[in-house]
């Protein structure tokens, strides 16, 4: 049972004892999908749109009678996840407008008693366990629809109020699903401080009912991961970069319109690269329609990559040793490649995102010579020849067939490397 009395820095002691074990399944995972799914679904024009378009609450509020998910939503989007190669999944359980998607006792304002008259959160947690996918809850700790949302900045009794409902969700989140495995709070506006939100007090509390579940930053502790949003920043502690599909909103979005904007496999496959090879993840997100369809523009893209990981996923599930560089402009390889490397450096993996007309291609940069070069997905052995100044010449390299065009080439060596300059002779950068 967690003590909450703990300080912060036997609060930290505590958990960093127990993480290598609790981050275990997440280091291994590299890949999730997020879904921010809740009334501004209806509305269609961002997750937003209540506070910056200045509705008013009753207004916003005829919005839930227009909230019907239909049966099965939660199963397709699990079923894509697992398609695509994810291994764990994360669930705008409430977002920032205060509306519940489970049957909560704390917030009347709910998918229950509104809308479909079903706890989402329920069928997302069934929908997951089917197919053996991890478990996630966003949490807001900003809420727009509560009476002391805003006054809980200033005023503590508001506050202590506030924080007592914050407290109550959470609670039911973590004990009504059985075992949950992330919890992944955002925006903890209006306060600024942890010890405004008793972050430190309400995080042990809730690990102590879910003893083996990881925590994001976002309540303003540190906890057990890091969470870039919208871009790719590597860090040296655990990190996990979320990223919406079209670079505009997190919530639905016209179809037709955002088709235009959203990622395609090999744009994906890029970020996949990025985070895997600095000791990352990639949660990627979806915005399902109003009535929870998966948007039609994520549906081939996801299904091209998991079709590729099927083939290639040595080269992102690991083990592989994460980039002590550390920062993202890092790409190994070559100009036209990235790259990730095995845990015990005996091993790089190539991912040719063109392919060289000819066929002809040259890494630089190993100190010892390639023992021999395979394409992972088809098994076939490239030509390659060791050159006297330590280049390795790849030789026969063909495009892939289909969409996606990525080819991923296995490069072992005898024994481990022990330097790589990743820009061959200038300048004499060591990695």
């Amino acid at each position: 049972m967690t003590d909450s009395s703990l300080n912060a820095m036997q609060y930290e002691q505590m958990i960093a004892e127990s993480r290598d074990r609790r981050m275990d399944w997440w280091r291994k995972a590299r890949f999730g999908m997020f879904i921010h799914y809740g009334l501004y679904s209806v509305i269609g024009r961002h997750e937003w749109v209540m506070s910056m378009e200045g509705i008013d609450i009753p207004d916003y509020e005829k919005t839930a009678g227009s909230f019907r998910p239909k049966e099965g939503c939660c199963r397709e989007w699990a079923k894509l996840a697992k398609d695509a190669g994810m291994k764990y999944m994360v669930l705008t359980t409430r977002h920032h407008e205060g509306f519940s998607l489970w049957d909560s006792k704390a917030n009347p304002y709910n998918s229950v008693n509104y809308g479909p008259h079903r706890d989402i959160v329920r069928e997302f947690v069934d929908a997951c366990r089917e197919q053996d996918l991890k478990i996630g809850f966003y949490s807001s700790l900003m809420d727009w629809h509560h009476p002391d949302g805003a006054r809980a900045a200033s005023d503590l009794s508001a506050r202590r109020r506030f924080l007592d409902y914050i407290e109550a969700l959470n609670t039911e989140l973590l004990t009504q699903y059985g075992k949950i495995d992330i919890l992944w709070y955002d925006v903890p506006d209006p306060m600024t401080t942890a010890e405004e939100w008793d972050s430190l007090a309400r995080n042990q509390r809730m690990r102590a009912l879910q003893p083996n579940i990881i925590i994001n930053d976002r309540s303003r502790l540190p906890e057990d991961f890091g969470t870039p949003e919208g871009q790719i920043r590597p860090s040296e502690r655990d990190w996990e970069a979320c990223m919406t599909f079209n670079d505009i909103s997190w919530g639905y979005l016209d179809e037709a319109q955002a088709r235009a904007y959203a990622y395609n496999a090999p744009r994906i496959l890029r970020m996949l690269c990025t985070c895997s090879r600095n000791g990352g993840n990639l949660l990627l997100n979806i915005g399902p329609a109003p009535d929870g369809s998966v948007p039609k523009d994520a549906i081939e893209p996801l299904r091209q990559v998991g079709e590729w990981l099927r083939a290639n996923g040595e080269a992102v599930y690991g083990p592989l040793l994460k980039n002590p560089l550390g920062s993202s402009w890092f790409r190994g390889g070559n100009g036209i490649t990235g790259m990730t490397c095995a845990q015990n450096k005996k091993a790089v993996y190539l991912w040719n995102w063109i392919t060289p007309p000819n066929g002809d291609m040259f890494l630089a940069g190993f100190d010892i010579p390639a023992s021999s070069v395979v394409e992972l997905s088809t098994g076939r052995s490239i030509p390659f020849i060791n050159l006297p100044d330590g280049r390795i010449h790849l030789m026969d390299l063909r495009r892939p067939e289909g969409a996606v065009g990525v080819a991923l080439y296995k490069v072992s060596f005898e024994e481990p490397f022990r330097s790589y300059r990743p820009f061959g002779k200038y300048p004499q950068i060591a990695y």
